[in-house]
């Protein structure tokens, strides 16, 4: 059974940065993708970044150039370090995580998914 912890959310001024930190348990992590989602009230799951064996580091549109996707191998952790925070980037952040390792960017493409962690940007 794989399982997926996500931790470091919390409160932030406009501007500040946080950052994520996302566990999987299961064995051969290297052949793993990982992705953050979010999803704010009243809104869909949104896809933010995936980190996979290949080289290519995809982000979406609403965070490319602010967040990075950090992975280890050796601790099993894809962090995601978020720089210059808006209020609209507050939601609840998932990772999500499946062992059949290519780019996939719909969240009923992953099994495994954390519990979430809120991250809220304001004043």
């Amino acid at each position: 059974q794989v399982h997926v912890a996500e931790s470091g959310g919390g409160l932030v001024q406009p501007g500040g940065s946080l950052r994520l930190s996302c566990v999987v348990s299961g064995r051969n992590f290297s052949r793993y993708t990982v992705s953050w989602f979010r999803q704010a009230p009243d809104k869909e799951r949104e896809w933010l970044a995936l980190s996979w064996s290949g080289n290519r580091t995809p982000y979406s549109d609403a965070v490319r150039g602010r967040f990075t996707i950090l992975r280890d191998n050796t601790k099993n952790t894809v962090a995601l370090q978020m720089n210059s925070l808006k209020p609209e980037d507050t939601a609840v952040y998932y990772c999500a995580a499946d062992i059949n390792g290519n780019i996939k960017y719909g969240a009923s493409d992953y099994p495994y998914w954390g519990q979430g962690t809120q991250v809220t940007v304001s004043s």
